[in-house]
């Protein structure tokens, strides 16, 4: 298993400010919890399995920041993260997916995750086999062999087409059923599903390919053959256990105050039943191994509009000792956001526009107009966070975007004037704005 990087917190903060415009305290608190997790490892002894991850509640309204920092957070890690809705959960007994399924669902991520890293460590040995089979398929001779491999590094041989034989690489391991474990109707289904892709999907099929696309296939099914699986298992569970991360999102839907206890509210408190034992460490049968989940983050996040953290049964609060609120965005945070990170949407559309040669230049006092009419907007209707600038970038952009390839070398200039032209009778009309800004 390749090696996990490790970051301080300061890093890490740093890291997500690439992505994520203010939040420091969140980004604090996840930084923590991701560097006690390096902590842990480094621990000697039996204190270190005592060491339970502090988990965290994020605080605040749609479209802050609350799912792009968990992400974030476990593309830094490497590890293995699953963003699930709390709403689509319900008690045993009732219509919907059980708990347990987002431990079987990290842990199917977690196979996909090494599998990948596996398959890159022999991926030069694969590609040999696969030059090996192309040279096969093209009837070179075996005296023939190097001149020809020469040619088709080089790439002289790339407008051949040839006809392989290629089977699928296969989606997991082995074929199994998990059939004594509890599960939901759905899970079961998705195991069929799979079982019987495995055993009649992986029949060799004759395609018609170029020469650089056959090699791709052979490459893929080649590092297939040559990983060990139940390896790959054994480390896809290990991996879970100490660096799973879950991001658990609309967790205040399944809060109900004491006012509200009874009739359906019956059911969102058995959904936060049924996850405390997953949360406070518990083992879960999947079709890969017994998964114990004792030293998996969760965090959890909610808007809290209704209810609060308060509203959640206490021994699930208990379970998520550290709570952080994310402030709503203001006019200087919506600028900051069309500018600052990397994947900006201020690059991403000169990025797109940029392919059919329109060159887009946003002036200053264009974004700050951009800012302005999406607070403004947040402010009227529902506020949806920084959400709303994709609508406002959508809307102002569609006339350049709809015209682009007519309009290849131009260069469009997004100052204040060219944003209040397209958006200010919108903003103005305020019933049409709810609809289509």
């Amino acid at each position: 298993m390749s090696e996990t990087p490790t970051f301080t917190p300061r890093e890490i903060v740093s890291e997500l400010d690439r992505y994520v415009v203010g939040q420091r305290e969140a980004k604090r608190a996840v930084a923590i919890a991701l560097r006690n997790r390096w902590r842990r490892q480094r621990v000697t002894g039996e204190l270190r399995d005592e060491i339970a991850p502090k988990n965290i509640i994020m605080i605040g309204p749609t479209g802050v920041g609350k799912t792009e920092i968990a992400r974030r957070l476990a593309r830094l890690a490497q590890a293995p993260f699953l963003k699930v809705e709390a709403s689509k959960f319900t008690e045993v007994g009732y219509v919907g997916r059980d708990v347990e399924s987002i431990v079987r669902d990290l842990t199917d991520l977690a196979v996909q995750l090494v599998s990948e890293e596996e398959k890159r460590t022999v991926m030069a040995k694969a590609r040999e086999r696969a030059e090996e089979r192309v040279l096969e398929a093209l009837g070179t001779p075996p005296e023939a062999r190097e001149g020809m491999r020469r040619r088709l590094r080089d790439g002289a041989l790339d407008e051949q087409e040839l006809e392989v034989e290629a089977a699928a690489p296969a989606p997991g391991p082995p074929p199994t059923l998990s059939v004594f474990t509890p599960q939901g109707v759905e899970d079961m289904g998705n195991q069929l599903q799979q079982l019987f892709g495995n055993l009649f999907g992986g029949t060799p099929k004759k395609r018609r390919l170029k020469v650089p696309a056959a090699l791709e296939a052979f490459s893929a099914e080649e590092a297939g053959k040559l990983i060990d699986m139940e390896r790959v298992r054994e480390l896809a569970v290990a991996r879970v256990e100490q660096s799973g991360i879950v991001f658990i999102d609309e967790i205040d839907k399944v809060a109900a105050g004491p006012e509200k206890r009874g009739g359906p509210d019956v059911s969102r408190e058995g959904v936060q039943r049924d996850l405390l034992p997953i949360v406070e460490g518990s083992t879960v049968q999947t079709r890969h191994g017994a998964v114990r989940t004792d030293h998996v983050l969760f965090i959890a996040a909610g808007a809290f509009h209704v209810a609060k953290p308060s509203d959640l049964i206490p021994e699930l609060q208990g379970r998520f000792p550290i709570r952080v609120e994310l402030s709503s965005l203001s006019r200087e945070d919506f600028v900051r956001i069309l500018t600052e990170p990397r994947n900006s949407l201020v690059r991403q559309y000169s990025a797109l526009l940029r392919t059919e040669g329109v060159e887009l230049d946003f002036a200053d006092d264009g974004v700050r107009a951009i800012a302005e009419i999406a607070a403004i907007v947040n402010e009227r209707a529902e506020n949806i966070g920084a959400r709303r600038l994709h609508t406002v970038m959508e809307r102002l952009l569609d006339e350049v975007s709809f015209d682009a390839p007519d309009r290849g070398g131009s260069r469009v200039l997004v100052d204040a004037p060219f944003v209040r032209a397209r958006l200010e009778p919108l903003v103005r009309d305020e019933d049409l704005s709810r609809y289509i800004l």
